[in-house]
């Protein structure tokens, strides 16, 4: 592959390039970059947001270039102030090595394992020391800092900002430093911390790294940026019936944007899907092969069959057949309360949750509806109970 066609899939959905004539140069040299991201283990859970930026390591490990995952260990307990307008509580050190351990399991469904370093900054930043840290804080001004966006708001709104989140953006550039980074990638809220690590690196006398930024994809309202909080999201370890469903429900503009930020179909793939959307077929096709592609990439390729054959027998209103069962034995309530049960087996996330579907009619057992919040049901016999058009259980006595 010659240089001019990996710059065009290194290109491919991102925001920024900064700076591209230095990216073609160091492309030209013909050997590994080192492409570092930074992840703060904030949030065990990852979702299809956070896969934009994975596709995107993805993409410069089959070009052959190094990939280094840096799991913010060290900068986690100070809390990114990235897009807050308050100050963040740091993480215990206890939360950040749980939270540190989910990455693992969830990342090598897009990563190849063979061809990524984990690593953690604190084994950096744990040796550089008080005296290391004044050093790095004497190399950026107060009005530097106040020139993030979210600084600059709380500053003129009087909020507090504390010392230790100036730091923040210091020390994430540090990591650059001690990876010795050709490439950094990040979102597109990242670009002050990004352009620290190229800062950092020209006062240690380094070569300064490129930066791509990615944009922040849009949930599934087309409207907010998807997060967990919004319930907007597809996460990358949901069951594959509910990962292939969420996105069947994409609107038809929508789904190209996932396509092009999550898709590793190589970009005659990809046009070929739009010419065939052009000449007039249906988009639906368009969204399950898709589908297909991100469900057999998580998990595999029967996991992706099946999610599909699931999806239109749900269409259908029948029952699937791989359904999860669970046994009144091992369920520790009084009766059979249905919200209870359905919050004890996580179809739903609270009681008051399950009492708000049962009144819109969206809780069935053996295929009918219940309309009675208080409904019980006995231990007596077995029974299916299905939660909106996705979710199903089958509760055995």
């Amino acid at each position: 592959m010659n240089k001019r066609e990996q710059l065009e899939i290194i290109k491919r959905g991102t925001d920024e390039i900064l700076i591209e004539s230095e990216l073609i140069e160091k492309l030209k040299k013909g050997v590994p970059l080192k492409i570092k991201a930074g992840f703060d283990p904030t949030a065990p859970d990852l979702h299809l947001g956070h896969a934009v930026l994975l596709n995107k390591l993805r993409q410069f490990q089959d070009l052959g270039h190094e990939v280094y995952f840096l799991i913010g260990d060290f900068t986690g307990m100070i809390g990114d102030p990235t897009g807050k307008n308050v100050t963040r509580p740091p993480l215990s050190e206890d939360d950040v090595k749980e939270n540190a351990k989910t990455y693992s399991d969830q990342v090598f469904k897009i990563l190849d394992k063979s061809k990524t370093q984990i690593v953690f900054n604190s084994k950096w930043l744990n040796d550089l020391g008080a005296a290391g840290v004044v050093k790095l804080a004497s190399t950026h001004t107060v009005a530097r800092m106040l020139e993030r966006d979210d600084f600059a708001k709380r500053y003129k709104a009087n909020q507090p900002i504390s010392i230790h989140e100036f730091l923040y953006p210091l020390l994430q550039g540090y990591d650059s430093v001690a990876l010795k980074a050709d490439i950094e990638i990040g979102g597109t809220d990242q670009k002050f911390n990004l352009l620290m690590g190229r800062e950092l690196q020209k006062h240690f006398d380094q070569i300064p790294q490129c930066i791509l930024t990615m944009p922040l994809l849009e949930g599934l309202d087309g409207v907010q940026k998807m997060s967990k909080s919004s319930k907007n999201y597809i996460g990358i370890n949901e069951p594959p019936e509910i990962v292939f469903a969420k996105l069947l429900s994409l609107s038809d503009d929508l789904m190209w944007r996932y396509i092009d930020l999550l898709s590793l179909g190589s970009l005659e793939h990809i046009r070929s899907w739009k010419k065939r959307v052009d000449d007039g077929e249906n988009p639906k096709n368009i969204k399950v092969e898709f589908a297909k592609e991100i469900v057999g990439r998580f998990y595999d390729e029967k996991a992706a069959q099946n999610a599909e054959d699931n999806f239109y027998l749900r269409a259908k209103g029948d029952i699937p057949e791989d359904i999860e069962e669970h046994s009144l034995s091992t369920i520790e309530i009084d009766g059979v309360n249905i919200p209870q049960l359905l919050k004890k087996i996580g179809l739903v996330s609270s009681t008051s949750e399950a009492i708000r579907l049962i009144k819109g009619g969206g809780i069935k057992i053996n295929g009918d509806k219940i309309v009675d919040t208080k409904f019980i049901t006995s231990k007596g016999s077995g029974f299916t109970i299905q939660v909106g058009k996705r979710k199903f259980a089958k509760i055995n006595t």
